[in-house]
């Protein structure tokens, strides 16, 4: 879990199941997107090629600053800041904006399904994640969760 970080919390926090099986999902739906895309061709030449790699593109810097993001925010506090402060989930957001880049840099509508249903599992993994970092952080993420979308440019939940 992204979420995941030493807080000096002392306690057990648990996952359930279903919660173990939404990660073992993406890391296996992942994988096969993974081995999918090294036999995909680029369809060089035409529109569809140039516009999937600037959307590529965009997924790959904006992963990169949520991983910045993450990496350099205090440990003992809830990530507010950055690309935070605009979705709870943006590592996941710039993840499927690559994935989306790469389906249609290769005209492959498999591969956008795949996409499609990495978002079903990012969306559900979201759940237990936030779940954690309330057992974490408490009212302050509570505070955070009601000001910032879970996804951009989707109403707060």
């Amino acid at each position: 879990m992204a979420a995941a970080r030493e807080s000096g919390k002392s306690g057990d926090f648990k996952l359930t199941k279903k919660e173990n099986t939404i990660i073992y999902a993406i890391f296996l739906i992942t994988f096969i997107s993974f081995i999918y895309a090294i036999f995909l061709p680029l369809k060089l030449g035409i529109v569809w090629l140039i516009s999937g790699l600037l959307i590529y593109l965009l997924g790959i810097v904006f992963t990169i600053v949520a991983v910045l993001n993450f990496a350099t925010s205090p440990k003992d506090k809830a990530i507010t800041k950055g690309l935070y402060g605009v979705s709870r989930n943006p590592m996941y957001v710039g993840i499927v904006i690559t994935q989306i880049g790469l389906g249609i840099a290769c005209s492959s509508w498999l591969y956008l399904l795949l996409t499609a249903v990495l978002m079903i599992l990012f969306n559900a993994n979201s759940s237990a994640e936030e779940r954690y970092c309330l057992y974490m952080y408490g009212d302050d993420y509570r505070k955070y969760m009601r000001r910032t979308p879970r996804w951009i440019g989707i109403p707060k939940s």
